[in-house]
């Protein structure tokens, strides 16, 4: 007998529809080969739901994403939405998915193929097999705090202009400690090893954080390794010597900052997938919604240029933490390596060397080739 999956697709906008047909062929393999049956329903996210349903994300469409084990989304937006008003912008579908799917935990891995190591802006000894899991608290923290705005500061008499602007950061024992015992349960899977990152030695929320982080893993994780640094200490850290960490948890701003930096590591931002997770659900999976962290690209929508990998891999953050396929996740991952080994490139991996890029739908087909013919 089969496993079985459900898993809502929401291409949304520009390249989403074409990088999300490839992900659509390799569920179509894992089910012919490796007996996993997925209940596979498509619908409209973004500029797309826009255009169909007058909202960015229809009520009927969010009923789904509760229903299911995981969400796999492709990229919202595009240069013809901008005149729409603020609260039906195409991302606010994708914030409204993470608001009620109380998606807490995002996972972004930087992860350096051999193969592209010359693509970052390090060298490669510093870069080549990098494989770091980066843990942002996604709901909470001075995104989100309040009181928060731009208001007039007449009373302050040297304040020349006359305003004040306002973030709060605010963290409760509980945001913390949930994101922490996520990125505990990942360093399981992995190399064991969590850094946790804050500024505990300017901002009372950093102590908070240090101390909760430390409460989870005396109490909860204590095989697991655990040390702390400063926030600034490690972006100079992972720029120094990145391969001295496995997994990080951080919060909000950290996380959003850090993530990014990390991801400049692997040399192609087309290359990279990411996942945000959520409670458990009563059959034991996690609240789950996995997408590409490029943008829709609109500039070469419908062109076939689009490098599908991102969401490809995304799939396979899928297949490794929603449906605890971790040989499969593997596997996947493998094939895209073989396929970069052997050089086919999409138009952003083109090299200096030059070369024919292959199509979105080409390098789909490769990576189907590569998982048929194994090791």
């Amino acid at each position: 007998m089969s496993d079985q999956y459900s898993l809502l697709i929401l291409p949304g906008d520009g390249i989403g529809p074409e990088v999300m047909a490839e992900v659509v062929k390799v569920i179509g393999w894992f089910e012919s080969n490796r007996g996993m049956s997925f209940d596979v329903n498509q619908d409209l996210v973004g500029g797309a739901a826009y255009d169909a349903h007058g909202v960015p994300l229809a009520d009927a469409t969010m009923d789904k994403a509760q229903s299911v084990d995981a969400v796999l989304l492709g990229a919202v937006g595009g240069p013809k939405y901008d005149v729409l008003d603020f609260s039906v912008k195409p991302e606010r579908g994708l914030l409204r998915l993470r608001k009620e799917m109380d998606l807490f935990a995002n996972l972004r891995p930087a992860q350096c193929f051999d193969a592209l190591a010359d693509f970052s802006s390090l060298k490669r000894e510093v870069v080549a097999g990098l494989d770091i899991l980066i843990v942002r608290e996604l709901t909470s923290g001075v995104y989100f705090g309040e009181p928060r705005g731009i208001h007039a500061d007449d009373n302050n008499p040297d304040n020349e202009g006359g305003r004040v602007g306002i973030n709060t950061q605010r963290y409760t024992s509980g945001e913390i400690r949930r994101v922490a015992r996520s990125a505990f349960e990942l360093a399981r899977r992995r190399g064991n090893r969590v850094c946790s990152m804050e500024k505990a030695n300017v901002m009372e929320s950093g102590i908070l954080w240090r101390e909760e982080v430390q409460w989870v893993h005396d109490n909860e994780y204590p095989d697991v390794e655990l040390s702390h640094m400063y926030a600034d200490n490690g972006a100079m850290q992972l720029v120094r010597r990145p391969q001295q960490f496995d997994v990080i948890v951080t919060d909000n701003l950290f996380g959003d900052v850090l993530s990014d930096a990390a991801a400049m590591l692997t040399g192609s931002l087309g290359m990279l997938p990411s996942a945000s997770l959520g409670a458990k659900m009563a059959n034991g999976r996690p609240k789950a919604m996995y997408e590409p962290v490029h943008g829709s690209a609109p500039d070469i929508a419908g062109e076939g240029k689009a490098n599908p990998i991102a969401c490809i891999l995304s799939f396979a953050m899928a297949l490794r933490y929603s449906f605890d396929q971790g040989d499969a996740a593997a596997e996947l991952e493998r094939a895209v390596e073989r396929v970069l080994a052997k050089g086919v490139r999409t138009a952003d991996l083109m090299g200096p060397e030059g070369g024919t890029p292959v199509s979105t739908v080409q390098m789909g087909d490769h990576i189907i080739a590569a998982l048929s013919q194994g090791v």
